[in-house]
């Protein structure tokens, strides 16, 4: 597996200088869309201290930064140098904190953050059921009781007939126009070749809960082509209350 992490690094080394504009070309802009609707998620929650996990070249981490409320810290952490820098051209005017570190290894303490978000990334740290397991629990141990994790991936579209057009699109359109774009031809047939093989929405619920993560539930976006999860780190009993918080172990339900 060491080997295949380190393969993963290269490619992202690689593309690096021109991942924000192939993103936006192969998703016809809804990407930008889609980080909108989870920092308006995000507002919502509150809390001081915000975590950008697999933050790549930093378009999630600036967009939570700038919709933040006043008081609240963002920070971004990546495994890969070069993505940092690009991330970093980004932090000029509004600066949030930049980590080198990668899942399933953080080098933050136990409960730091109040929320913790993760975009775009979910299918490469995917090397396994057991591997993407860990690295959940390991979202889960730096999230404060009471905190939680938005994980905004691509999905499997519900419907058998749209969901056989959207890999149609992947294997036709998304290796080809992101290996012209990036000069990268190997880095966007290794990343098409993880969106058909991904978890629906359903099935990534539930190994959100095997995780620990309670109060699971998620929302379509376009069709079911990707999909934003809503977890939840159980709030500690207060040793004062006479009535347990209620255990919810998966709650794999579409928001409307």
């Amino acid at each position: 597996m060491p080997h295949k992490i380190d393969a993963i690094k290269k490619i992202f080394s690689e593309v690096g200088p021109t991942y924000d504009l192939t993103n936006k070309v192969l998703t016809f802009g809804l990407d930008v869309v889609w980080r909108r609707r989870v920092v308006r998620l995000a507002r919502r929650g509150g809390g001081r201290r915000w975590l950008d996990v697999c933050s790549g070249t930093g378009d999630m981490a600036l967009a939570l930064t700038r919709a933040a409320p006043r008081g609240v810290g963002v920070t971004a952490a990546d495994f890969s140098m070069p993505m940092l820098r690009y991330a970093s051209r980004k932090a000029v005017r509004r600066p949030f904190p930049r980590v080198c570190a990668a899942l399933p290894r953080l080098p933050f303490g136990d409960a730091t953050f109040d929320l913790v978000t993760l975009s775009f990334a979910t299918r490469n740290i995917n090397l396994s059921r057991s591997a993407l397991r860990a690295s959940f629990r390991e979202i889960f141990r730096v999230l404060k009781p009471g905190g939680r994790f938005l994980n905004l991936e691509t999905s499997q579209p519900p419907n058998r007939f749209l969901r056989s057009l959207f890999q149609f699109y992947v294997r036709t359109a998304v290796r080809p126009l992101g290996g012209a774009i990036s000069g990268s031809r190997r880095g966007y047939a290794y990343l098409s070749s993880t969106v058909p093989r991904f978890h629906g929405a359903p099935e990534l619920a539930r190994i959100l809960a095997e995780s620990g993560f309670e109060c699971v539930s998620y929302r379509h976006l376009f069709f079911g082509a990707a999909a934003v999860h809503t977890a939840w780190r159980r709030e500690e009993e207060s040793p004062l209350s006479a009535h347990p918080f209620p255990v919810f172990t998966s709650v794999p339900r579409e928001e409307e």
